[in-house]
């Protein structure tokens, strides 16, 4: 089981006493290591009231010191041992008796032996070298410097001896010592020596103020007194020694473009010299020297500036009155840009560490004339043109150059300030000119593009592209950048801009008479406007349809009439249905009648108008439904007396249906969407006539009349049943027709018995009736077919027996 330790530290001599949970095992450990000690740590045993520990050289037992402590102590010193020795210890927990409880041991190894300083000094300022003989059997050691103040405490570690101590501060007491180390641990410190870091070195800040001195600078070191510098020159062995107080020095008569090397140090005032520092400085540049302008033109218009090497520069500058400057680490260099016209001065600098030269003395130079502009060109004369332009400043004469478009070039030379050529009708040239002095020519000046008026298109061609729009074309022309085509007629102008030598006059009004003419044009010259028109008809308007009527609906004939303003015009019409069924009709008039359309079908009506100028735009469409069909079938049944069923088969063209039944005495009608109906109100023993109007899904109506429908006689009324002689049943009624002829149906539970008297007879006679039983008796008329109608009602009788012979006959209500 695990248990939790506490420890409790007091005592004045730093002895550790640990209270805690007793344990019934010891275990000892080494908590730290000296040259010549060794500090044990172990748990407290339960029971024990004191502690010995013994230590023996390792595979020794026999041991060379002890050491005693009390009950409460988990922490021992045990000392008088000898550096770099390995040991084992042993701790022995001692009852009342000084009887041993229980032990534990461990092995260990003291540190090595206290090293000796023999000597720390300082060369540099910022560290302290310091120098000890070797430790046996130690692997490393520790410097410790510290000041005396406590201000500054480090441990290093160094291999061996020498070690250097760095980061230090400059001319400051130290204190050092040095500790052995090996596996175990450190050593106790060596005896402490002192020393002191020497001068930090002045910082020196060099500058060249001419190309034959150079100023040195550095800030006050603390307690210099005196400063040492030596200056060298470049490629020389020999030194210029100087000692000095102040913090700054010159250096007058020095070569210029010249590298010097300055090296000091401060003084102490304990006379010793603190860390040196070197820096080199050259001298400014001499002034250059055989300053030469050259104007170029290549690849940029400038001034080529070249001059004589100057020692010790790294880079030269040359610079412009104007502004311009050029640098190079050769000995020339081009001054852009070089404006045209003018007269500049140029000086050259050079340049290096140290700073700039002092200035050449300057060049002066003139440049090249500037272009002329602007220029212009003057066609009083067809044909005949002329290059004009101002005068030049410093232009000793004038080169122009001519080029037009189909690749021919000319020039000319002049002293005055124009120059003529033959200029052609529908050409472009390009121009330009050259003013020229001893500097050479000026650079280019705008370009000028003159384009003379182009010639009018040949074989112009007008045709009709749709009922609004006429497509022109026609041969391209030389010089035309764009061609305007335009058409007039009475009311509007109409333009078509392009570049194509084709154009789509659109959104014209028909049935006009339209001048149409292409005019071609550049955007230097403008448009020719002496181009011949032509004239032009657009085809005729749409026309309007007035009305379509169907005149005849057997026939299905219909008239379509519509309004134009072109008399002259021929009109189609076209009544267009499902694939394949068209019907066209034609007319020079303002209407047209389109026959035999057949019935229940849907069309769409439209007109176009034809002249020469070809053929309008089709009319707005005009839907058309022709009347529907009647159904070739219609059948009426009888469903009760007074309600029959009528059905028929679907009609091509027809929504919904109403049919029709009437007579003197009564009328019958029903509005479906259905082939069939029923309808009530129907008088028994009456005829009717039978119609049926077919109505379309926008209302148009067909009359269908069919043959006429006779009703059933009506069902009997006042029916009764007799007993009879001889097990016989009497069956009497009442009927309103004295033609009608009637059956009657007597009906047990294994027979039914029947009876049909002659018309004008209302009571017959069934036999063979049995007694007891229930019977269905079942009076109606008589069809002309013989057959029976079916809706009468029966009733119901029960027949009671007297002996074996019939006797009472009950009624018990109709089914």
């Amino acid at each position: 089981m695990t248990k939790h330790t506490f420890f409790r530290l007091y005592g004045a001599s730093g002895t550790a006493h640990l209270d805690q949970i007793h344990s019934s095992t010891m275990t000892v450990s080494v908590f730290t290591v000296t040259s010549k000690s060794t500090v044990l740590r172990w748990s407290k045993y339960e029971g024990a009231l004191s502690y010995r520990v013994t230590a023996s050289l390792r595979n020794s037992q026999v041991p060379v010191v002890f050491a005693s402590f009390g009950q409460n102590t988990i922490m021992g010193s045990v000392n008088s041992l000898n550096p770099n020795t390995a040991y084992t210890f042993r701790v022995e927990a001692l009852g009342s008796n000084m009887n041993m409880l229980t032990d534990a041991t461990v092995d260990g190894l003291t540190a090595p032996d206290v090293p000796t300083i023999v000597m720390a000094s300082s060369k540099e300022s910022q560290s302290i070298t310091v120098e000890f003989p070797t430790v046996s059997g130690a692997t490393s050691y520790i410097l410790r410097t510290e000041t005396d103040d406590g201000s500054f405490f480090s441990e290093i570690p160094v291999p061996g001896s020498p070690g250097t101590v760095t980061n230090l501060q400059p001319y400051t007491d130290y204190i050092l010592s040095v500790m052995s180390v090996n596996s175990a641990g450190r050593s106790q410190p060596s005896l402490p020596v002192e020393a002191k870091t020497v001068l930090s070195a002045p910082l020196f800040n060099t500058s060249s103020p001419s190309n034959s001195s150079i100023l040195v600078k550095w800030e006050p070191v603390n307690h210099a007194v005196l400063y040492s510098l030596s200056i060298i020159k470049e490629g020389s062995y020999s030194r210029s020694p100087l000692n000095t107080t102040e913090t700054q020095v010159h250096l007058p008569d020095l070569e210029a473009g010249t590298k010097y090397c300055i090296k000091g140090n401060a003084w102490s005032p304990d006379n010793i010299p603190g860390d040196d520092f070197t820096v080199c400085q050259i001298t400014r540049s001499p002034t250059p020297q055989s300053i030469e302008l050259v104007v170029t033109s290549t690849p940029d218009a400038g001034i080529v500036v070249s001059w004589g090497p100057s020692k010790g520069a790294e880079q030269y500058v040359a610079m412009s009155l104007t502004g311009q400057n050029c640098s190079s680490s050769s000995n020339s260099c081009i001054l852009v840009p070089l404006s045209c016209g003018e007269t500049n001065t140029v000086t050259v600098i050079a340049i290096n560490q140290a700073g700039n030269s002092a200035p050449s003395y300057p060049v002066q130079i003139i440049s090249f004339p500037c272009p002329p502009q602007p220029i212009w060109v003057e066609e009083l004369v067809p044909g005949n043109c002329s290059v004009k332009w101002s005068a030049v400043p410093q232009a000793e004469y004038y080169t122009t150059f001519i080029k037009s478009d189909d690749g021919i070039e000319g020039m000319c030379n002049s002293t005055k300030l124009y120059c003529q050529f033959n200029c052609q009708c529908g050409y472009s040239y390009i121009m330009s000119v050259f003013a020229h002095n001893h500097a050479g020519p000026s650079p280019p000046g705008p370009l000028l593009n003159h384009t003379t008026l182009p010639c009018c298109p040949a074989l112009t061609t007008v045709s009709a592209a749709s009922w609004e729009t006429l497509m022109m074309e026609w041969s391209p022309v030389r010089g035309a950048d764009l061609y305007e085509t335009r058409a007039v007629d009475a009311n509007e102008v109409i333009l078509c801009n392009d570049t194509a030598p084709r154009c789509a006059l659109s959104d014209l009004n028909c049935n006009s008479l339209y001048s149409v003419v292409v005019i071609p044009c550049n955007d230097i010259s403008g448009c020719n406007l002496t181009c011949s028109p032509q004239t032009h008809e657009t085809a005729p308007c749409m026309p309007v349809i007035t009305g379509v009527s169907q005149i005849n609906t057997s026939s299905s004939s219909v008239l379509v009439s519509w309004t134009s303003d072109n008399t002259a015009a021929n009109y189609t019409v076209s009544v267009i249905g499902s694939v394949g069924d068209t019907h066209v009709c034609h007319s020079n008039g303002t209407s047209c009648l389109v026959s035999n359309l057949p019935c229940g079908s849907v069309y769409e009506v439209s007109t176009i108008a034809s002249t020469s100028a070809g053929e309008s735009i089709p009319s707005f469409t005009i839907p058309l439904e022709t009347a529907p069909c009647c159904p070739d079938n219609l059948t009426v049944s009888h469903v009760t007396q007074a309600m029959t069923n009528v059905t028929w088969s679907p009609a091509i063209g027809a929504q919904t249906y109403i049919a029709s039944l009437s007579s003197p005495r009564g009328h019958a009608q029903c509005h479906t969407m259905e082939t069939e109906c029923v309808m009530g109100c129907i008088t028994c023993g009456n005829n009717y006539t039978v119609s049926l109007e077919a109505i379309s899904r926008t209302g148009h109506k067909a009359e269908c009349t069919y043959h006429g429908f006779s009703a059933s006689d009506c069902c009997p009324s006042g029916i009764r049943l007799y007993r009879g002689s001889n097990n016989t049943l009497i069956v009497r009624w009442r009927s309103s027709s004295a033609l009608s002829q009637y059956t009657a149906e007597v009906t047990g539970s294994s027979k039914t018995h029947a009876c049909s008297p002659e018309p004008g007879i209302y009571t017959c006679t069934v036999s063979e009736i049995v007694c007891g039983q229930v019977y269905t008796v079942v009076v109606a008329p008589l069809k002309p077919d013989g057959s029976k109608v079916q809706f009468c009602n029966s009733r119901l009788y029960s027949v009671t027996c007297v002996g074996s012979n019939v006797g009472l006959v009950l009624y018990q209500g109709k089914r």
